[in-house]
């Protein structure tokens, strides 16, 4: 089994897991169980009718804006163990919305590259919108527009509710523009959501450098054919960005490199 169907499984059975509330479907109504209190470690809208889990850029809003200390060190915690085990590894392995825009690339269609610059914005938008917006005016102006809440909450519980669709105006207008936008996008640049604005991705990506989990780049063997960035869902070249790379998901496509310049390594010194 190569390890580009491994991570697809992986994905797949992630997807299913973190939305396995199937009855809300049935009900129109969003899960509330005790389930409701442990955050997603992946990209997941927690109104969505099936959603099993808590969305942590969500939860990191509403202490944000409501919380008595304005911080949860349960939910840092449980960010920074993943983090710390294998960076940015949910990214490549378990994310609902990866899976999403793995695929609609898939359609055959011309493709472009994400521009260098966009991939800063991301941290732009963990710290502008959804700290610094959300702790200012006290709504979680991140949730408001989120792609992914559009698609899992916004879309079904509207369709299921004609009480909600009578509600619906420009604001739902331009969520499903956003969302259209990017599947637009997805379709013909890798993954552009989490090289340009996922804010769980930035949060992971800053345990890149110091995970336990990690990739190592030998450049003297390394031949630079371009097949690592070739099959790099995020199309970086990690033979020039190294290892710790804060665009990198650990996705480990590219261990299957010709000259075996890259290896998987599990350690704790820092590497560049």
């Amino acid at each position: 089994m190569t390890i580009a169907l491994k991570q697809r499984i992986s994905q797949l059975l992630s997807s299913i897991l973190f939305n396995s509330a199937f009855s809300g479907f049935i009900t129109g109504s969003i899960y509330q169980g005790k389930f409701k209190y442990l955050p997603c470690p992946g990209f997941n809208c927690h109104s969505c009718p099936s959603a099993l889990l808590a969305c942590p850029i969500g939860a990191i809003q509403l202490f944000v804006s409501f919380g008595a200390y304005h911080v949860s060190f349960y939910l840092l915690g449980f960010l920074g163990s993943i983090g710390a085990v294998g960076g940015r590894i949910v990214c490549g392995w378990a994310c609902p919305f990866g899976l999403m825009q793995d695929m609609l690339y898939r359609i055959r269609l011309p493709k472009i590259k994400v521009p260098e610059i966009m991939r800063k914005m991301k941290f732009f938008i963990l710290f502008f919108v959804v700290l610094g917006v959300a702790y200012y005016t006290k709504e979680p102006w991140f949730c408001k527009f989120c792609p992914m809440g559009t698609l899992e909450a916004g879309i079904p519980l509207v369709s299921m509710n004609a009480d909600l669709l009578q509600l619906t105006g420009w604001l739902f207008c331009l969520k499903i523009s956003i969302l259209a936008g990017f599947a637009v996008w997805m379709t013909v640049s890798k993954r552009p959501f989490c090289q340009t604005v996922c804010p769980l991705g930035a949060i992971y990506s800053f345990f890149n450098k110091i995970s336990f989990l990690r990739l190592k780049v030998n450049k003297k063997k390394c031949i630079k054919c371009n097949l690592c960035a070739d099959v790099c869902p995020v199309d970086i070249k990690i033979y020039q960005e190294g290892g710790g790379s804060a665009n990198c998901i650990r996705c480990f496509r590219c261990t299957k490199c010709p000259a075996e310049a890259i290896k998987i390594t599990f350690n704790t010194t820092l590497q560049h």
